[in-house]
């Protein structure tokens, strides 16, 4: 029997608080979503002035990035690619913003970003997984 590695919730208002700190230094009003390794939600803060939809492209962004096991901007960039029949995967939101986050090699979590650019909500991501390293 393996044994896993699991966010806490100290993991995660650490996630929502990186993030956070990152998305006012930038001056972007976002909705910040961390989700377990099912993709289950298990945190989200939505900032003042992001607007209200966000709050669901944020949490199947981090869903994604947790059950697909890598960040979402691939499954963007396969559908940009040509891959076009991947849209029909039963997933939504496959939008750059959602990174996993990994330990020993394993994903244990997800965080999902929604509100600005691309890769302005990709910066945000990793700005939270990086606070527990």
């Amino acid at each position: 029997m393996q044994t896993k590695a699991a966010l806490e919730l100290n993991d995660v208002n650490a996630i929502l608080d990186a993030a956070q700190t990152e998305a006012e230094a930038q001056g972007w009003a976002v909705t910040i979503a961390v989700a377990d390794d099912g993709g289950h939600l298990l945190g989200l803060r939505r900032m003042n002035g992001a607007a209200p939809f966000s709050a669901g492209v944020a949490t199947e962004k981090a869903r994604n990035a947790a059950i697909g096991r890598k960040e979402t901007q691939v499954f963007e960039e396969m559908i940009n690619n040509g891959r076009t029949a991947f849209v029909t995967a039963p997933m939504t939101a496959l939008l750059s913003g959602g990174v996993p986050v990994i330990h020993d090699g394993q994903v244990i979590g997800s965080v999902g970003v929604s509100g600005v650019k691309p890769e302005q909500d990709v910066q945000v991501a990793k700005a939270g997984v990086k606070a527990i390293g």
